[in-house]
């Protein structure tokens, strides 16, 4: 659907020109000056988006957003202000607005925070959507992601989950594996049975022997009495071996025979028990180069990577973010923790800009610390980890679709850096090389006191 949106404002030229933007980007755009009027409209039609002016007769700005977010509050609003101040953005987005634009600003700017804005609108509806499935199909892990290489992995999913083939899921550590390993389980003839993870690397050999295929009365001292291995636990259902790499040879060589011959014996024993699991590994190692380094067997690489499913860092697919993020703070609100609203405008420029090393394991430890200390209702940057803010002061982008001159340039990279360091000129003199005395001559010359 096309997203309709309301511009209010009581300069007619401004209103003219801003509507002939979103028109141009094929949005469905009414405008009016009066915002009492706008008001009226807005009980007759739903707006996705509002764009008002702060200053005008009859209704500010403010008073404007919180009736509308009081009556309609999936409607995102922008507010747009010729006098700008910290204080009163900060009382906006309290008031649920998404964003404060400071006049005068640029049609690339305006547009950008219009996408940002319906984009961040998007992201709920595809949560609340998730949550709707969740409830029908709760069994059914939720691989969370818009982005084509997710995609293309929930289709591979439905496509195997119902045959019986050996799986290998592969990709960075926190990217998700034991996610789509759930999902393959759930989605499969043997969702009734067990799911079993054993974490490969976190036994030495005699005690994953052990764990994996249990051991009889007698078979070493301790072992007061018969006990089952995860291998049988799993029987009618899946194992999942996490961390496959680091299984050792003589392990590799007895689970060969469980995915040949569907039996095994336990340690200490001389009984055959048949056992029917669905073995899907995973890994974060390049297990071709294991298998050529003669560390991994060449045979059980064969037998357990059947299908492979390669899982993208998260940088790869950085439109998956905000879906993630607030789908992780929705889990964390359902699991006990704080309710989260939003994330600002500030903190997910911070978040996008990361790399994120570790993947979603870290975006989830990031948000549940944030969550955690934050004493609003809404994530800032100043919840979130001082590298990710440190992060920002080199992330400088000049503005889109402008050529500057090497003044303006200067001018614009100062006035970023009094922006993130909050006028800290002591840490903005160590980052550009000068000493203070410059600085202070530089921020007098481009007028940014």
């Amino acid at each position: 659907m096309t997203p309709r949106i309301m511009i209010i404002d009581d300069d007619r030229l401004t209103l003219k020109r801003l509507r002939r933007l979103l028109e141009k980007k094929g949005y469905k755009v009414s405008s009016y000056t009066n915002p009492l009027g706008a008001l009226k409209q807005m009980e007759n039609f739903r707006y996705h988006l509002v764009i008002t002016d702060v200053k005008m007769p009859g209704m500010d700005g403010m008073d404007l957003l919180i009736n509308i977010k009081s009556h309609l509050s999936a409607t995102e609003v922008i507010l747009m202000t010729g006098y700008a101040s910290i204080d009163k953005a900060i009382e906006a987005t309290r008031e649920g607005a998404f964003y404060y634009l400071e006049k005068p600003f640029t049609p690339e700017q305006f547009l950008d925070t219009v996408e940002k804005a319906l984009h961040h609108l998007q992201v709920h509806r595809e949560i609340d959507k998730s949550n709707i499935i969740k409830k029908k199909e709760s069994d059914i892990p939720v691989i969370i992601g818009k982005s084509p290489k997710i995609r293309e992995i929930e289709i591979l999913v439905h496509q195997i989950a119902p045959t019986d083939c050996s799986v290998l899921i592969t990709g960075d550590s926190g990217s998700g594996k034991e996610l789509v390993a759930r999902s393959i389980h759930a989605l499969s003839q043997r969702a009734k049975g067990p799911f079993v993870p054993v974490n490969c690397g976190a036994f030495n050999e005699t005690l994953l022997d052990n764990e994996l295929f249990g051991h009889e009365k007698g078979a070493f001292t301790g072992a007061d009495s018969s006990k089952a291995g995860l291998l049988e636990i799993a029987d009618k259902g899946t194992v999942f071996l996490d961390e496959i790499g680091e299984m050792p040879h003589s392990m590799q060589v007895k689970l060969l025979r469980i995915l040949q011959e569907k039996e095994l014996m336990r340690v200490g024993g001389n009984r055959i028990i048949p056992v029917d699991v669905r073995v899907v590994s995973a890994t974060s190692k390049d297990l071709k180069a294991e298998v050529a380094a003669g560390v991994f067997r060449k045979d059980m690489y064969y037998r357990i990577n059947v299908v492979n499913i390669k899982l993208p860092s998260l940088k790869e697919r950085p439109e998956d973010i905000p879906l993630l993020a607030y789908h992780i703070l929705k889990r964390l609100y359902r699991n006990g923790g704080r309710k989260i609203n939003s994330i600002s405008p500030r903190a997910f420029a911070l978040i996008n800009n990361y790399a994120f090393p570790g993947n979603v394991r870290e975006l989830e430890n990031i948000l549940e610390r944030a969550a955690a200390i934050t004493d609003s209702d809404e994530i800032r940057a100043c919840d979130l980890p001082s590298d990710l803010i440190e992060l920002e002061l080199h992330a400088y982008q000049r503005p889109k679709g402008t050529m500057m001159t090497l003044a303006e340039i200067e001018k614009d990279y100062i006035s970023h850096l009094l922006r993130t360091t909050h006028h800290t000129r002591t840490k903005i003199a160590e980052i550009l090389g000068i000493d203070r005395a410059s600085l202070w001559r530089k921020i007098k010359k481009f007028d940014l006191d």
